[in-house]
């Protein structure tokens, strides 16, 4: 990677898709664009509108690119859902340089011996992670690059996923005239963002609770070991507001936002709000007290079958306990009910750069750290490009902003 470089993520979620562009700067990611529209054309996590989910993807990528005054052409777009599986894979190569020091492209070829797999004809690679290498048999190297060995090996994981659900996913965003860089297993993206190195080594649940679903990651020894789907998500909670309060979805999920708390004991008596019942125009008054009683519930159940899930999987009560992400989380109360469904210790992930403190951004923020990490040498064309482009369009916009444009610029602080 040169020393200033431009990442730009993609998370198409079930209520928002969001489009973040980050700069590396020797080595140091910061977040300088954020974009993000209403998911429209995605139900639980997956594409059921292709045109409707092009239109969500070009109102984030344009929202971002106004931001910063730049033009995105290619984009990482993360991947998730219960049609990803994991297994492990060995390569071996021997080494090609005379002088027998491992170089980049012993890695490469090494990883392309452990792509060597049978695979069902439905079913694609994602990505291959390395666990460790090994160089003339000996064992837990991370990076083999530049050691004296005659054999090298990789032990490795392999991330496979429904052609249908990547084809779709890749289809709709060249459809929005933006090139695929690549295709990210979202639950890897975040470890990378939201977990230590050591919980990922004791053992930790990553759990993202999204709109639609909550996707189970979970880490131990530094690895990626299994990940799942639920489909249950924030959107649930929405539909029993509306059903409970007998008020529109869209109205509830508002009410959700602004009143929402999930625990009965932490929510305020005093705190009230007027609903507009359904079917008539009649508007009825409600306390956060009276919508944690509708909330609470639902939550305690999401929880419960995440530690159903997680035990299903083979895992028990892991050491580093659980760690929450994703938009839902947000929610004021949700840590004291986790805790009191999964009897262990949970904490919330929140991305620490400026702009994007929030727990719904962990995944798009989570890939770019990952493709600085571990893409920056395979990918090294497509920062470039996106960075020409970056200059470029700055310099021909710099005498652009008018007096309309700084009035403009000064209500949004605002708004």
């Amino acid at each position: 990677m040169s020393n200033n470089d431009i990442i730009v993520s993609l998370d198409i979620g079930t209520s928002k898709v969001r489009a973040i562009i980050g700069e590396v700067v020797n080595g140091t990611i910061n977040i300088i664009g954020v974009g993000s529209a209403e998911s429209e054309g995605i139900r639980k996590g997956a594409i059921v509108d292709i045109d409707q989910t092009v239109n969500s993807i070009r109102s984030a990528v344009d929202h971002a690119e106004r931001m910063v005054g730049v033009q995105i052409s290619e984009v990482y777009v993360g991947i998730s859902g219960n049609h990803i599986a994991l297994q492990s894979s060995h390569g071996v190569v021997a080494v090609s340089n005379e002088d027998r020091e491992i170089g980049e492209e012993d890695i490469d070829r090494v990883i392309q011996a452990a792509r060597v797999i049978a695979l069902p004809p439905e079913r694609e690679i994602i990505g291959v992670v390395p666990k460790q290498y090994l160089v003339d048999g000996q064992e837990g190297i991370n990076d083999p690059r530049g050691m004296i060995g005659v054999r090298l090996e990789v032990e490795a994981t392999i991330i496979t996923g429904a052609k249908t659900g990547i084809h779709n996913l890749i289809r709709v965003v060249e459809r929005s005239e933006l090139k695929v860089a690549g295709v990210i297993l979202m639950s890897l993206a975040s470890g990378q963002l939201a977990l230590s190195k050591d919980e990922k080594a004791v053992g930790t649940v990553l759990v993202d609770i999204g709109a639609g679903a909550a996707t189970i990651a979970i880490f131990e020894l530094g690895n990626l070991l299994a990940t799942s789907t639920i489909q249950i998500g924030g959107e649930y909670i929405s539909n029993d507001i509306s059903i409970g309060l007998r008020t529109q979805l869209e109205i509830a999920e508002k009410i959700k936002l602004k009143y929402g708390c999930a625990s009965v004991e932490d929510s305020a008596p005093d705190q009230v709000f007027k609903v507009t019942r359904m079917g008539s125009n009649v508007e009825k008054e409600f306390s956060q007290v009276d919508l944690a009683n509708i909330i609470e519930p639902r939550v305690e159940e999401i929880f419960q079958m995440i530690r159903a899930e997680v035990h299903r999987l083979g895992f028990g009560d892991l050491a580093g306990g659980y760690v929450l992400t994703g938009g839902t989380v947000c929610m004021p109360g949700i840590l004291a009910i986790a805790q009191a469904e999964l009897a262990t210790s949970v904490r919330i992930a929140v991305p620490d750069f400026i702009g994007v403190r929030d727990p719904s951004y962990t995944s798009g923020v989570g890939i770019i750290q990952f493709v600085s990490k571990y893409m920056k040498n395979r990918n090294s064309g497509f920062t470039k490009k996106v960075a020409a482009k970056t200059t470029t369009k700055k310099s021909s916009d710099s005498n652009k902003p008018g007096l309309m444009e700084r009035v403009k610029n000064f209500f949004s602080e605002f708004i």
